[in-house]
């Protein structure tokens, strides 16, 4: 895989490599070998390293816990936590919370599937976003709430998607949403 400039600039900076992934994984499962209740911190790490589970990293968790495939990929699809699918750089979480859904929360929701043109749970073919759900936020004062990230956008509507969406798009690491433009 080639090289951006931003890599260029920090050689140690490059993401690592499948393979390279999997021997850090032997690491962990060496270290979680023979401890009682393993599984999950195992599933945790293995997610923070590569972003998902993949099949391949399931399996391998699955040899080394002594554990069935089944019961792994079954614990796997039990915790909403978890995930198969590779996530894009920003999570976007709809608030269907009770107030939220009342205040418009469905219309946003349905408002993001067509801007991204993906299903809850996806991630938009360019990698940027993924599209979640969440039953509430704690801003319910402010309905309807969708989080992008760590950032809240309050009193959302169907129509200023594209805007907010654009921040992220403008600003991939973080959006910029300090100076009230996330208002009505």
């Amino acid at each position: 895989m080639p090289m951006s400039g931003k890599d260029a600039a920090c050689p140690g900076c490059e993401e690592a490599t499948e393979e390279e992934l999997l021997g850090r994984l032997d690491d962990v499962l060496k270290e979680y070998a023979n401890v009682p209740g393993a599984l999950i911190p195992v599933l945790q790490i293995a997610q923070a390293m590569f972003g998902y589970l993949p099949e391949v990293a399931l399996k391998k968790i699955a040899t080394a816990l002594g554990k069935p495939y089944s019961e792994v990929a079954g614990v796997v699809s039990f915790y909403s936590f978890f995930t198969t699918v590779p996530r894009g750089k920003h999570l976007v979480r709809v608030c269907l919370g009770t107030a939220c859904y009342v205040r418009g929360g469905k219309e946003v929701l349905a408002g993001l599937k067509d801007l991204l043109r993906i299903e809850v749970g996806e991630t938009s073919s360019d990698q940027l976003f993924s599209l979640d759900v969440g039953r509430c936020f704690g801003a319910c004062g402010l309905a309807p709430v969708i989080m992008i990230d760590d950032d809240v956008h309050q009193r959302v509507k169907p129509a200023r998607l594209t805007k907010i969406l654009d921040q992220y798009r403008d600003h991939p690491a973080t959006g910029d949403n300090g100076n009230g433009d996330d208002r009505p």
